[in-house]
C-alpha cells in the first residue's frame, strides 16, 4: 500500500524578536519525505543561523541516503559549540517517512516527538545510541494509515513559565491536550496550527521562547478538482468537462457560464444554497454529479485572500475551518482536505466582465490561479494546471 505522507508546520518568534531560533526544513526524495526540526541555541539572528544550517546540512545529506552518523558528524565539525556552556549550537528532530510507511526518527535533545495513533499518544520504539558523544534517540518503525508524528522545540512543554503555569507546560500536559484536541480529519498543519496556538495563549500572546509545532501524518491521497471558466473554443466545452468528469475525488465548478455548460451536459439543475447568507461573498449552490458550485472571480478571489493567510508559518487561525460562506467551503477542500489539486482553468472571456464598471477580466482570473496554486505547492499539495 502507498500513503500519502503530508507535513506542516507553525513557527512563532520569541517576543521582540524578528527572527525564529528554530527551522524547519521539508525535502523529497525517491519516495521519501524527510522532514528536520532544528532549535537552535539562544535565539535571534544567531540562533537562526544556527538552526537553519543544521536543518538544510541534516536535510540535503539524508535526503540523498547518508547515514545518521555522517550527519552528525558533519553537524559536530561544522558548527561551533558555545564556548562558554559548552552546550550544543542547535538540537534537531530528523523524520523521514517513506511511501510505503517505513519510518525512521532520529532525536537530539529536543522534547520528544509525540506520535498519535488513533486518537491517543503511541508508546513508540525508541533505541539510545551515543555518536559523537551525543546521545541520540532512534526510531525505525512501520506506521498506520491516520498516524501523526507531533514535534516541536522546547517553547511548547516550557509555554507559560512563571506567567500562567510555574513550571511551564510540560511534556504529559502536551500529550493530553493533543489526545482532547484529536480530530482525525485534521490536516498536519491545521494540528500543528491548534497546539501553537494553545502554546501562544499560555505565553499570553508574548511567546518566552521560540515555538514551532511540526507534523507528518499518514493518510491516503485525496483528489480534489476544480473547473472555473469555459474553454476559448467552444468546440473544446464537453472533452474538457468529460476529462474534469472522469477525475476522481471532489469537484467543484466556479463560475456561471461554467456552471450552466457542465448543467447543460449533466441534465442536472443548479440549486441555490440560502440557508447561509454572506453579504460579501456569492452564496454556493448544488448540482448532481459535482460536489460544490460557485460564483467565479469575487469566491476565488477571497478563497486566494484566505489561502495568503493560511500559507504563513506563523498562522495559528483555524476559524476558517468552521466557516459556511461558499469561499471557505472551497478553502477547505483545497487546503485542508486535498492531497492533489487540478485546475481546469478556460480562456474564454466572459462578457459581463467587459464593462468598464466591472474592473474583472481574464487577466485576473489568471493571477488568483496562479497564486492558489503557489499557496497549494507551500503547503505541500500536488498541483496540476491547465489550460483550455
Amino acid at each position: 500500500m502507498s500513503f500519502f505522507i503530508e507535513s506542516g508546520y507553525v513557527s512563532l518568534n520569541k517576543y521582540g524578536e524578528e527572527l525564529c531560533g528554530d527551522r524547519v526544513e521539508t525535502i523529497y526524495y525517491d519516495g521519501t519525505l524527510t522532514l528536520v526540526l532544528a532549535d537552535g541555541m539562544g535565539s535571534g539572528v544567531k540562533a537562526n543561523i544556527l538552526s537553519t544550517l543544521t536543518s538544510k546540512i541534516i536535510g540535503t545529506m539524508m535526503a540523498n541516503g547518508m547515514s545518521i552518523e555522517d550527519c552528525v558528524t558533519t553537524i559536530v565539525q561544522t558548527l561551533p559549540v558555545c564556548a562558554v556552556r559548552q552546550i550544543a549550537y542547535s538540537t534537531f528532530t530528523i523524520l523521514q517517512i517513506k511511501h510505503s510507511g517505513e519510518a525512521y526518527m532520529v532525536q537530539f535533545d529536543n522534547p520528544l516527538c509525540v506520535m498519535m495513533r488513533d486518537g491517543k499518544p503511541y508508546d513508540y520504539p525508541v533505541e539510545v545510541n551515543i555518536i559523537e558523544g551525543k546521545e541520540i534517540y532512534e526510531t525505525r518503525m512501520q506506521v498506520q494509515l491516520d498516524d501523526s508524528f507531533v514535534m516541536f522545540s522546547d517553547g511548547v512543554p516550557h509555554a507559560g513559565i512563571g506567567i500562567t503555569m510555574s513550571l511551564g507546560w510540560q511534556q504529559e500536559n502536551v500529550q493530553k491536550f493533543l489526545a482532547e484536541n484529536y480530530s482525525k480529519n485534521d490536516s498536519a498543519t491545521t494540528t500543528a496550527a491548534k497546539l501553537a496556538d494553545a502554546a501562544r495563549a499560555l505565553y499570553m500572546d508574548k511567546m518566552g521562547d521560540d515555538t514551532t509545532v511540526a507534523v507528518m501524518r499518514v493518510r491516503n491521497r485525496s483528489v480534489v478538482s476544480i473547473m472555473l471558466g469555459p474553454p476559448s473554443d467552444p468546440k473544446d466545452d464537453i472533452p474538457i468537462i468529460q476529462k474534469f468528469l472522469a477525475q476522481e475525488g471532489k469537484k467543484i465548478v466556479s463560475g456561471g457560464t461554467t456552471s450552466k455548460i457542465v448543467s447543460k451536459y449533466l441534465k442536472a439543475d443548479v440549486t441555490t444554497c440560502i440557508d447561509y447568507i454572506d453579504p460579501k461573498i456569492p452564496p454556493a449552490g448544488i448540482m448532481k454529479g459535482v460536489d460544490l458550485v460557485t460564483e467565479g472571480v469575487l469566491t476565488l478571489g477571497r478563497v486566494m485572500e484566505m489561502s495568503q493567510q493560511i500559507v504563513k508559518e506563523s498562522n495559528t487561525d483555524t476559524d476558517w475551518l468552521k466557516g459556511k460562506d461558499a469561499a471557505s467551503q472551497v478553502a477547505r477542500l483545497l487546503f485542508e482536505e486535498a492531497t492533489d489539486v487540478n485546475f481546469y482553468v478556460g480562456r474564454a472571456m466572459n462578457p459581463a466582465h467587459q464593462n468598464p464598471n466591472l474592473p474583472l477580466d481574464l487577466s485576473i482570473k489568471l493571477k488568483i490561479v496562479e497564486i492558489l496554486a503557489q499557496n497549494l505547492e507551500t503547503m505541500g499539495k500536488r498541483v496540476n494546471v491547465e489550460y483550455h
